[in-house]
Formats: C-alpha cells, structure tokens, sequence
C-alpha cells in the first residue's frame, strides 16, 4: 500500500473501529474496553473497497464472505449492509 495521508489514515482507523464495535461477528466487542485490534487484517481490503467508491451491496458482501470463509461464522446480512454504510459514510465524511 502506498503511504497514505492524514486523512486517508483517519479513515483506515474509523474502518478499523466500525469493524470492531459495529461488526464484531465473533462477539469481542466490549464498551468497555478502548478498542481492539481483532478485525485489523481486514481493513485493508475493505480500505480500498471504499477508497475506490463500491458501493455499500460490494462492501457487505466482502464483510459476509470474510465472516464466512475466513471465520466460519454466519453473518447477519442486515448487519453486513449497516457496516457497509457506515464505512462509505466514514469515507464521505473525511475524504469529500
């Protein structure tokens, strides 16, 4: 990945976050906790995903074939199309 600039990097760590609290298949989530870094692995694709503009149905769906092939969980898709929004929000937020 190339380096990134300050905004770029504030949205990588607003995935990261969305990903943890908002996501969390596993259940690690924890108010109160600060945050973990569980899902981090992740971010980059989904990164890109946005960065490239997908729309929130491509997101959702990498967000349930991540929790379905890579963890073996099943996934709630509703959920799936929650994260998916709020990360596109996230990036129009901090990139637009």
């Amino acid at each position: 990945m190339t380096k990134l600039n300050s905004k770029q990097k504030e949205l990588y760590k607003r995935i990261s976050r969305i990903l943890w609290k908002d996501w969390d298949p596993i259940g690690v989530y924890n108010e109160e906790d600060e945050w973990d870094d569980e899902y981090d692995s992740y971010v980059p694709h989904l990164f890109r995903l946005a960065i490239e503009g997908k729309d929130a149905f491509h997101i959702a769906a990498s967000l349930n074939s991540t929790a379905t092939q890579n963890m073996g969980m099943g996934t709630d898709k509703e959920t799936d199309l929650k994260v998916a929004n709020l990360i596109i929000n996230a990036k129009n937020e901090i990139l637009d």
